[in-house]
């Protein structure tokens, strides 16, 4: 392996000046207030039975974009006491998986929430939640589903339901509504942003080598998917570039981070083959919070630090909390 992008000290300069729509921030609070007002159930826990004996695991339903069901889990500490909240969203193709898979959190004191994504999770590991919205055409895979057009993009109702599910965590009653964090990796770390932006209740943000940022350089400069899918959707459709160029606006995780002011623990790795470092730290720069950390993996690819990293979080955490 060999680095990717730019030398580390242009990286450290590297702050594009991402053009942002005029009505970005009307487009996402209507959004979102129209998600919450479609929504006619509240959030529900089912106990799940299993060889998990150490923590209480449920099985979680809440409203998201449009009042649509989106699954869950909830694994929690035993005693039941008001504690932080750790909101994870997952990577590209995966689902929530299993229960057993992700005990770290909750062994570590926190509730910890896995949002399931919508139409995904039949790539590395399972998921329960449809995507019950067509699209025009596309190239296999999620990137390109309703990219002419924000309101029909696919990334309007996964991030919806990234702020609805912080919504049903806030009002968990053995959560400190104060003390939210969300995190993911790869694309779960691009959706973590994007919930820390247009939440308005999170309280530190923890994205881990985080795809969906700097889409101008992303899609004219990576070598492999996701971000490809774009390109070669582009290839096919070359009369749709302005209005993919404007689509994607909304959605960009280093424009979305300009309204981001917690804390923030970033991470990137810098012979990454699916995230270019560039766009890491563009989305990075943008950071409107004063505590800001970036986390540098100089020999590693996109599985980032992996549990080194997630060491470095609790730690982080157990500090800032």
């Amino acid at each position: 392996m060999q680095y990717t992008d730019l030398p580390l000290e242009e990286l450290r300069a590297y702050a594009p000046a991402l053009v942002e729509p005029d009505d970005l921030d009307d487009f996402w609070a209507a959004t979102i207030d129209r998600a919450r007002a479609a929504s006619t159930s509240e959030a529900a826990r089912v106990p799940v039975e299993g060889p998990v004996r150490t923590v209480i695991v449920e099985d979680l339903t809440f409203p998201g974009f449009g009042g649509e069901p989106v699954r869950g889990w909830v694994l929690r500490p035993r005693d039941g006491l008001p504690a932080p909240a750790v909101v994870e969203f997952v990577g590209y193709g995966g689902g929530r998986g299993l229960p057993g898979e992700r005990l770290g959190w909750a062994s570590a004191g926190y509730v910890h929430v896995v949002m399931d994504t919508r139409g995904q999770g039949s790539g590395w590991s399972l998921g329960d939640t449809p995507d019950p919205h067509g699209s025009g055409p596309a190239i296999p895979g999620v990137m390109t589903r309703g990219i002419r057009d924000p309101h029909e993009y696919y990334y309007r109702r996964v991030f919806t339901d990234a702020v609805r599910l912080v919504d049903a965590v806030a009002a968990m009653p053995f959560v400190d509504p104060d003390r939210i964090a969300v995190t993911g990796g790869s694309q779960g770390g691009g959706i973590a942003l994007a919930a820390a932006a247009l939440s308005g209740r999170v309280g530190a943000v923890m994205p881990d080598v985080p795809f969906l940022c700097d889409f101008p350089r992303a899609i004219t400069r990576s070598l492999h998917d996701p971000f490809t899918e774009i390109t070669r959707y582009l290839a096919m459709h070359r009369e749709a570039a302005d209005a993919t160029r404007r689509t994607l606006s909304y959605f960009d995780g280093a424009v979305l981070a300009r309204r981001i002011t917690a804390p923030a623990l970033v991470s990137v790795a810098l012979m990454d083959e699916i995230v270019l470092p560039s766009t890491v730290f563009a989305a990075f720069h943008a950071l409107a919070s004063t505590d800001k950390t970036l986390a540098v993996y100089e020999f590693n690819g996109h599985e980032g630090g992996g549990i080194h990293h997630w060491m470095r979080q609790t730690a982080w955490l157990a500090a800032l909390w």
